[in-house]
């Protein structure tokens, strides 16, 4: 049985584990405020919040997530709350009310999700800005307002809970109205709940399911060999000295949340925004990016660069892989049915080092990428010393750019070694024609985003305009 709490209600379910949770939101409980439309995790318009004990066991932390992908097994032992669980009686909360008094709905399609998306961030109490806010939303999508509106509204949402510039506790939340009073009683009913992971025995492991509910929901929800892991708030990014360890099922928000790995890697939450939204974030696993074995898997490119390892488990069994030998061709891996990731393991940047990250999609967030690149390059003396780069769609998997490196080591930071590199690498990689684009096309990105790397990470070294005048003529 999978128990949770819906809104203000304890469920105790044998639906079909597989099912996904907004089908069961809809269909089983009737509540038809959370939307289908893109059932690809995409617009938002199913956003829920989920809630569970923190590790300390002594409060309730909330995220958002796509609930259009995510497999009903997922909610076991947490509070899962829709648009209808924010409802107070005989009035507006105070997010709705700040969109109604700004205008910020129209055909209102999309409308639950912002709610409960900001709503997310009134929970959270390290979100204090405007930036956060978006960040909150960022996986929204209206197709009338022209969003103005809506973040007006999501700008007052942010003055509006905060006093004397702390976030309102739980507590004053209830009191100002921006939800419900039964929140108070969520901590004790959580506690109450079976916690323990919500496992059923099978070969196909399912985490996160930002990959398999996209392509295939229907299939799952006839399957009988699955293995569902329950992603409890356990310690998912450990850093000691130079070395940084992350869980397999370390989910990129933890990433983007770690405030002493967005120290080590400058210009982090950047990159990954470039990703996917919040919600996406909340829910997908890098482990599990890893083996989609996508040729553009974003994180497969940025934990290439680093250099990672694997600790692939088979029970008490494990062996370590290097990343860059993990991937053997389009969509082959080196893992077994009965093995699976366990830990992550890669070196961080240092002062004599760099890491970069570059993207290229058809939106410039929240999209699947044409063409993406990451390096980590150590120097001395404008000599560089060690470096590894990597680029995805332009090969049958992520690629680890071997030869391009071995050329560029011990080699002088300037706009010939970078010309050079470029042919050295247009010999390595095999790009196909896709709906992403031409073979040629994506040739292209791959050189502009290598020039990139180094253009922004040494401008007193490259010159921009020496680079594009050689690389102009010779085309």
């Amino acid at each position: 049985m999978i128990e949770f709490i819906l809104n203000n209600k304890k469920i105790t379910t044998d639906a079909n584990k597989s099912m996904t949770l907004v089908d069961f939101i809809r269909e089983n409980r009737n509540l038809k405020g959370t939307k289908i439309v893109c059932r690809e995790g995409d617009c938002g318009a199913c956003t829920v919040l989920v809630g569970q004990l923190c590790r300390d066991k002594k409060s309730v932390s909330y995220q958002t997530i796509t609930s259009c992908i995510s497999p009903l097994a997922n909610a076991h032992g947490k509070h899962i709350v829709t648009v209808e669980g924010l409802n107070i009686a005989n009035k507006l909360n105070q997010v709705q009310q700040y969109l109604k008094d700004n205008y910020a709905s129209q055909c209102g399609f999309c409308t639950p999700g912002f709610v409960v998306a900001m709503i997310n961030y009134c929970l959270n109490a390290d979100s204090k800005t405007e930036e956060q806010m978006l960040d909150a939303i960022s996986g929204n999508i209206c197709r009338c307002t022209g969003y103005v509106a809506i973040i007006n509204a999501a700008k007052k949402v942010v003055a509006e809970s905060k006093n004397e510039g702390k976030k309102l506790t739980l507590k004053q939340l209830i009191q100002h109205g921006f939800i419900p009073a039964y929140f108070a009683d969520i901590f004790e009913q959580l506690k109450s709940l079976d916690q323990i992971p919500y496992v059923v025995s099978g070969q196909e492991i399912i985490a996160g399911g930002t990959d398999l509910y996209v392509q295939q929901a229907d299939t799952l929800l006839q399957a009988t060999n699955l293995r569902y892991i329950l992603q409890e708030q356990s310690q998912t990014v450990a850093i000691e000295d130079n070395e940084c360890s992350i869980s397999g099922i370390a989910k990129v928000s933890d990433l983007f949340d770690s405030e002493e790995l967005n120290q080590r890697i400058p210009h982090l939450r950047e990159y990954l925004r470039l990703l996917s939204s919040e919600a996406i974030r909340n829910m997908a696993t890098i482990g599990g990016n890893f083996v989609n074995a996508s040729p553009i898997g974003d994180m497969s490119i940025f934990l290439l660069a680093l250099d990672a390892q694997l600790l692939i488990a088979q029970g008490d069994n494990s062996r370590t892989v290097a990343l860059k030998d993990f991937f053997l061709d389009y969509k082959k891996i080196d893992i077994k049915k009965d093995e699976s990731i366990a830990k992550i393991t890669f070196s961080l940047p240092n002062e004599n080092s760099y890491f970069h990250f570059e993207k290229v999609s058809k939106r410039k967030h929240l999209d699947i990428a044409t063409v993406n690149s990451a390096i980590l390059i150590k120097y001395e003396d404008n000599r560089i010393t060690n470096i590894d780069l990597s680029v995805g769609g332009v090969a049958a998997i992520p690629k680890y750019l071997v030869n391009t490196c071995q050329f560029l080591k011990d080699k002088e930071i300037n706009s010939a070694t970078l010309l050079q590199a470029i042919e050295i690498m247009n010999q390595e990689i095999s790009p196909i024609s896709d709906v992403r684009g031409t073979a040629e096309y994506k040739r292209l990105l791959a050189n502009q985003l290598l020039k990139a790397h180094f253009i922004k990470l040494f401008p007193e070294q490259i010159i921009f305009e020496e680079v594009v005048t050689i690389v102009g003529e010779a085309s």
